[in-house]
């Protein structure tokens, strides 16, 4: 070993010594470095996105016109969770949650931690305490147009406040990124549209919230309505299509569609079936569907009908489908935190610049190295005085 080697291996010891271990550590030296996902509930969706969902530890944003289902999307990946043993929190900055809905969606409303925050500031940082916890899986914000600064509603209408909401999402971010990769928790920041004026060529839409958002974000979503789904003349759903503007785990610009049914949520079986018949394992001939033999159904309306009564036929092609796209099956429980034990919340938040005091223990001694030092430097002025 020569002293480029020792020098190195000492820094690294000392590293380990004042950061923790894991703190830094040979690429080569994970056991997974693997990105683990979960799922969006459809599985087109999934499929788009590369890794079977939205990767964990990451910032997500999802944006499209109004009533295009970015909710909708966004309370599925919150019951996937659920579904595989996952917590998850509900930051509803716009105050238009429906808890009915979700739970006809699949959420677990009872075991959802929701927020309604007064100001922007609150929200986000309730969101990285959440975050900090190590206990979330997922954390919804709804949505970031809706996170108003403090001062801007503490001011009169028609007050100027230039790039308030801005800088206040490119604070948070720089504290959530690091805190998610941490808790392994995925961020979805739901977002609106807003339109550039005088813009000539292009497209005038953007994104309200500044551009941190933007870069912050491994995974983006582009959700729009296509068409209705109509039951004659009534209409009960909307054909949607998501696009992967922005994808870092997976190549991006890869597109899915699928039914969002009134009341129901986005619908599995159709997403099924549309998927099935690209790969070529279910077959249409004409308006009927087939699969090994055995019809499904003459229409789609019918064939997801089918995949509704028949389960069992249900999970064994959504297996056969993400076998052929190499793509797992979630775990029935979802993947721990990569560090032992939670993130230490209280040793590592700084909300404010004054020095928060510390917890008494049971004992009625304070356990903080803040407090130890005060205290060792009290005694220290008192031997001074004394001597």
């Amino acid at each position: 070993m020569d002293d480029r080697e020792k020098s190195l291996e000492m820094t690294v010891g000392q590293i380990m010594k004042q950061f923790g271990q894991g703190s830094i550590m040979r690429l080569g030296e994970r056991g997974n470095v693997g990105v683990a996902a979960i799922p969006t509930g459809a599985l087109a969706l999934d499929l788009a996105l590369g890794i079977g969902g939205l990767p964990r530890g990451r910032v997500v944003e999802i944006f499209g016109p109004e009533a295009s289902g970015k909710s909708t999307l966004a309370m599925h990946v919150v019951a996937e969770a659920q579904r595989n043993g996952g917590v998850c929190a509900y930051v509803d900055a716009e105050h238009a949650m429906d808890p009915v809905y979700a739970a006809a969606i699949g959420v677990n409303v009872d075991e959802l931690y929701i927020s309604q925050p007064d100001t922007g500031e609150q929200g986000l940082e309730i969101a990285d305490m959440l975050i900090r916890s190590g206990a979330l899986d997922v954390v919804v914000i709804d949505s970031v147009a809706a996170l108003v600064p403090r001062a801007e509603i503490e001011g009169e209408m028609g007050d100027h406040h230039v790039g308030l909401q801005a800088r206040l999402m490119s604070q948070a971010l720089r504290k959530l990124t690091a805190n998610l990769n941490r808790s392994r928790t995925i961020c979805i920041f739901i977002n609106q549209l807003r339109e550039k004026i005088g813009v000539m060529f292009g497209s005038p839409e953007t994104t309200p919230g500044g551009r941190a958002l933007k870069f912050y974000s491994s995974v983006r979503l582009d959700i729009r309505r296509v068409e209705a789904i109509k039951d004659g003349v009534e209409v009960i759903g909307n054909r949607t299509r998501v696009k992967v503007v922005k994808n870092k785990v997976a190549p991006p610009f890869r597109q899915a569609e699928f039914d969002i049914m009134y009341g129901k949520g986005i619908s599995r079986e159709g997403s099924l079936l549309d998927v099935g018949v690209d790969l070529g394992i279910v077959k249409k001939s004409g308006a009927w569907f087939t699969y090994e033999g055995e019809q499904l159904g003459q229409g789609r309306e019918n064939a997801k009908q089918f995949f509704t009564e028949n389960l069992d036929l249900m999970i064994e092609i959504s297996d056969k489908i993400r076998t052929a796209v190499g793509i797992e099956e979630p775990s029935e429980t979802v993947d721990p935190p990569p560090v032992d034990g939670p993130v230490d919340a209280k040793a590592e938040i700084d909300l404010t610049d004054e020095e928060v005091p510390a917890k008494p223990a049971k004992n009625g001694r304070s356990t903080s190295k803040a407090s130890k030092a005060k205290a060792s430097a009290a005694e220290t002025e008192i031997l001074e005085i004394e001597g």
